[in-house]
């Protein structure tokens, strides 16, 4: 308790500072709010950005012909999905083959965390009421931000809607519902209310119900042709959703947010589809719930101070009713507690050059019914120094992050005490005065801590798990300009990437198939390049068509032993399981004066289930082709939307992860009134 009594302490008093100085403001005069970019295009930050960086906005969304937020990162450069198909299943992102753990996911502006599996289930975002979704690899060059966005290999921020008011108007209302194949129907309603002319509140609530029932061809045998039409099973999801969050907006240079959020689900887990068997029955049951707050405030033009305090707590209920071990079926309920504070301090010592110190502190707590459960409690203090210089020709950063963890078990040893100096830095050149044109290069050392689960679940927990220690290099070059008025905008990044992780975290059979134990064997080399591009064609007026790309060649060999006795050596060099060479993805958008037509691709090569790469662990590559039609109208003061979406053209049911196919053709129609 002492170690967490200085966290919460050290932090508390940074928070309770910035909080207290409260200084009177000049509304007559305007004032830029630091790091942020409000009137330029996303592609423009995504060209001068010194690190890779991917943006889709919400209208960018609208034509993707994504349900979730998992379906949006399917579209980005270096993003693997692992999709276990269906409504309910588990989706989970790796960058540039890192592995999901070294992905942080932000929700505006603070991290979503799970300290049981270290990684976070993406099926659990809706787009309903997201602005725009950011992936960042390495870091952003934003460097007034919490600590915890040090610390990732790669962000994946997700940004929701704010307020916006007609002077006439004090509230905003709408409601959507969307409905389609296999028993789909998602009904969602946000209001938003100005209260006065410095408070306003908004309220979204949505459910999601599907069966899931959806067709596909089981192949019985390899070579003999024979095969059945199935329909997968224990496959039905019903979700609730619900987010409050008021906004105080004292100034240009004082801003209040405040969100609270709940989350629940239940759904069945589909079993794998092999031969004459794909029968399931487990179940799983999430709750979730956080309440977080964000202060901001600039202090003259040199100095600005944000402030962040989140709780959240998460419940989890899984069911095997057929397990055919010791008991006559497994049941588990699982407990995660978070308490998160964070504080950044912002100084522009020049016109060009600022300086920020961030830090945070959290305490992870996890309980479970399980026998001779450990409960763990995690203590974590971060804090990252780090410097920006901006011109005209030429962007620069750096940090250095401390990391320090303490852990203990409430029942029996822990894992002990770890720190770790991690640095950062990047650099962005325009050679050419007059054309946006630029040169970029970034370094950085990342390592992830092992999950609790890891370190304490059941018989394959190893509390002498060291931490996976990271090194990202990435070297490209970006391109962009407004040609003329027919070709207003154009933009091309070209990026060159080096991965290296040691103590890689893998499991290992011990003395037999159904003991595992975790282990650090892994080494992991990853070599790759990502190519984007975006056109924008101004035709006539009314007539506007945007056509994006982008596509992804990637070498993740496993370097762990080239000793062929062992199990390890028969890896050597091989692709890791379930990461494709070449990958890609594309949308092309027509906007009409009555409607809007869009095609989306996504596309993938061949990958293999297992890190031995033979012919029978490989999963054949596959294509998925979508097309939609929106169309907007207006009556008196009411907007209104009508959108028809046909899903996987093609009607092919792939498989991400072998023996879960990915359901085939679908329709989708979307009904949305706002006022």
């Amino acid at each position: 308790m002492k170690v967490q009594n200085q966290i919460l302490v050290g932090v508390g008093c940074f928070w309770a500072v910035a909080a207290t100085a409260q200084q009177p403001v000049d509304t007559s005069q305007v004032y830029r709010l630091p790091e942020v970019v409000v009137a330029e295009r996303y592609q423009t930050r995504e060209v001068r950005a010194s690190a890779p960086l991917q943006v889709l906005s919400a209208n960018e969304l609208k034509r993707l012909n994504v349900l979730q937020v998992s379906d949006a990162v399917k579209h980005f450069a270096g993003v693997t999905v692992k999709d276990y198909g269906g409504m309910g299943g588990l989706k989970t992102v790796s960058v540039r083959s890192l592995g999901a753990q070294h992905t942080v996911v932000g929700y505006d502006g603070i991290a979503v965390t799970d300290c049981q599996t270290g990684q976070i289930d993406l099926g659990r975002f809706s787009l309903e009421q997201v602005d725009r979704l950011v992936l960042s690899n390495g870091q952003d060059d934003r460097i007034f931000q919490p600590a915890r966005f040090f610390a990732a290999g790669a962000l994946l921020d997700i940004r929701t809607l704010t307020p916006a008011f007609r002077p006439d108007k004090p509230y905003n209302a709408a409601v959507s519902v969307k409905t389609g194949s296999w028993g789909l129907l998602q009904p969602s309603v946000r209001w938003e209310q100005r209260l006065s002319a410095v408070w306003s509140v908004s309220a979204q609530a949505e459910g999601l119900l599907s069966d899931g029932h959806y067709p596909y061809t089981l192949y019985y045998a390899a070579g003999d042709g024979e095969t059945a039409r199935c329909r997968r099973t224990n496959t039905a999801v019903r979700t609730l959703r619900t987010e409050a969050a008021a906004y105080g907006n004292f100034s240009d240079k004082e801003q209040l947010r405040l969100k609270a959020y709940y989350y629940q689900s239940s759904r069945g887990l589909p079993g794998a589809a092999t031969y004459y068997y794909d029968y399931s029955s487990q179940h799983l049951w999430d709750k979730t719930a956080f309440v977080q707050a964000q202060y901001k405030k600039e202090f003259g033009e040199r100095w600005a101070v944000q402030t962040a305090a989140k709780w959240n707590w998460s419940y989890q209920h899984y069911l095997d009713p057929d397990y055919k071990g010791t008991a006559e079926k497994t049941e588990n309920h699982y407990y995660q507690q978070e308490y998160y504070l964070s504080a950044a301090v912002l100084c522009r010592a020049l016109p060009s050059l600022s300086f920020s110190l961030a830090t945070d502190g959290s305490v992870n707590r996890m309980e479970a019914d399980v026998w001779h459960f450990a409960r763990p409690v995690r203590y974590t203090w971060l804090t990252a120094l780090a410097a920006k210089y901006v011109t005209d020709w030429l962007t620069a950063s750096a940090s250095l992050l401390s990391t320090c963890m303490y852990e203990h078990a409430l029942s029996g040893n822990s894992a002990g005490n770890h720190r770790r100096l991690s640095p950062y830095v990047s650099l962005s050149v325009r050679p050419f005065a007059g054309e946006e044109f630029r040169l970029r290069a970034f370094y950085k050392e990342v390592f992830r801590m092992p999950s609790f689960n890891d370190l304490y679940y059941g018989q394959t927990g190893n509390l002498d798990l060291k931490p996976e220690r990271a090194g990202q290099l990435n070297i490209g070059v970006t391109y962009g300009r407004a040609v003329a008025d027919w070709l207003p905008y154009l933009s091309f990044t070209a990026d060159a990437y080096y991965n290296r992780v040691d103590d890689k975290i893998v499991a290992t059979p011990t003395k037999n198939l159904f003991v595992w134990s975790m282990v650090n064997l892994g080494k992991v080399d990853i070599k790759g390049v990502d190519l984007a591009g975006s056109l924008h064609f101004r035709m006539e007026e009314g007539w506007d068509l945007e056509v994006q790309g982008n596509y992804t060649y990637q070498r993740a060999l496993d370097v762990t032993s080239s000793d062929v006795a062992t199990i390890e050596g028969q890896t050597y060099r091989h692709q890791i399981a379930y990461t494709p060479r070449v990958s890609g993805s594309g949308h092309v958008t027509l906007e009409m004066p009555w409607c809007t037509l869009s095609y989306a691709l996504i596309c993938s090569g061949k990958r293999y289930v297992l890190g031995q790469n033979l012919a029978k662990n490989r999963l054949p590559g596959y294509s998925d082709h979508s097309l939609s039609l929106r169309r907007e109208f207006r009556w008196r003061r009411m907007s209104a939307s009508l959108g028809l979406e046909v899903l996987n053209l093609m009607d092919r049911n792939y498989e991400i992860i072998k023996n879960f196919p990915m359901p085939g053709r679908s329709f989708r129609v979307t009904l949305g009134a706002r006022i």
